[in-house]
């Protein structure tokens, strides 16, 4: 069984037992998350639209991070212009403990 979940404008597609990363949530380490927004749900056969629109996943917080750095390098040419700046995507990863169709 699987589910396609929508959070951080992103999809994902989940199973129970699952450890995704998604975008950060503000959520404490060890805290319950429900995903209401749930686009589909398979247990043999794929549901999507009205049938999924009670749908749940249920997820629990392993840790919130920040994910390596991105070197981000602005060059134009002939013109001395250079500059350099890095950016670190803040992340929530979550375990999918139970998909309630």
């Amino acid at each position: 069984m699987y589910a396609v979940i929508e959070t951080g404008s992103k999809q994902y597609r989940v199973s129970e037992g699952d450890v995704i990363l998604v975008e950060k949530l503000g959520l404490n380490e060890g805290e319950k998350y429900t995903f209401e927004d749930v686009r589909a749900v398979s247990d043999g056969e794929l549901k999507v639209g009205d049938d999924v629109k009670n749908a749940t996943v249920e997820a629990s917080v392993i840790c919130e991070g920040k994910a390596k750095k991105v070197v981000v390098y602005k060059y134009k040419r002939k013109t001395g212009y250079h500059k350099k700046s890095g950016h670190r995507q803040p992340f929530t990863k979550l375990k999918i403990e139970k998909i309630n169709a």
